[in-house]
């Protein structure tokens, strides 16, 4: 039988809504306005769905691969990562960090993960569909704004992140939906492998991926995914 990951609470399948509605938490009992539930009408806030991502950062001070690849598919395999969520927001940009600075890029990795963490947290689950954005794309914006230290006043490295958002999200947008967080993070990562050698100099390792998740998707497009098993 095909494991899926669904709602947190019974695995039941997600159901999402045009237009939000005042949810009650069933985890904490926090009250929130959400678009998504499960049929059977389980709530999980992204709070409690982003629990353990404080695990991230210190799993990845332990790691010395400049390949995010590699990195980020360890950290998806522990319990606190789910199949889709809000995680994966800080997830993406933590990687690369790692990544990034064991290849050689200058910055001080505790305090980068810790404010990754901080902007991850704050992208919703959902926008993918909901806003067009979806947060592992963004995730790559918020990587480059900590390592070029951008502001919303800064002049040219208020570009560079946000082009490389608009890579990111074109190459995710081009494959098209429904969501993978799996897969929009692999993308994701690829993406910003090439625009950091490109504009920094710093060459991050790249290897082939191929997802181990697929079974644990209801939606997964199968062939369409260029990390599909069958692809390869």
């Amino acid at each position: 039988m095909k494991q899926v990951d669904e709602c947190l609470i019974c695995g039941k399948k997600l159901k999402y809504l045009n237009e939000s509605e005042e949810m009650e938490c069933v985890i904490c009992g926090k009250k929130v306005m959400s678009k998504a539930c499960c049929v059977d009408g389980h709530f999980v806030c992204d709070e409690c769905h982003n629990k353990g991502v404080d695990l991230i950062k210190f799993t990845c001070l332990s790691l010395m691969s400049k390949n995010p690849y590699e990195i980020i598919t360890e950290i998806m395999k522990k319990d606190f990562i789910h199949m889709h969520g809000p995680e994966h927001h800080t997830l993406v940009g933590s990687a690369l960090l790692t990544a990034y600075k064991n290849a050689g890029g200058d910055i001080d990795l505790e305090k980068a993960l810790k404010e990754m963490e901080i902007r991850g947290k704050q992208v919703p689950g959902g926008v993918c569909g909901f806003w067009g954005a979806c947060g592992a794309g963004v995730s790559v914006g918020i990587f480059i704004s900590i390592i070029t230290e951008a502001s919303p006043l800064t002049t040219e490295t208020w570009g560079q992140s946000n082009l490389a958002t608009s890579e990111a999200l074109k190459k995710i947008g081009e494959i098209g939906g429904p969501r993978c967080c799996k897969r929009d993070s692999y993308i994701a990562i690829g993406s910003a492998i090439d625009f950091v050698s490109r504009s920094f100099g710093v060459s991050m390792e790249k290897s082939d991926v191929t997802c181990e998740f697929s079974h644990r998707n209801a939606q997964c497009i199968g062939k369409r995914c260029p990390f599909n098993s069958k692809n390869k």
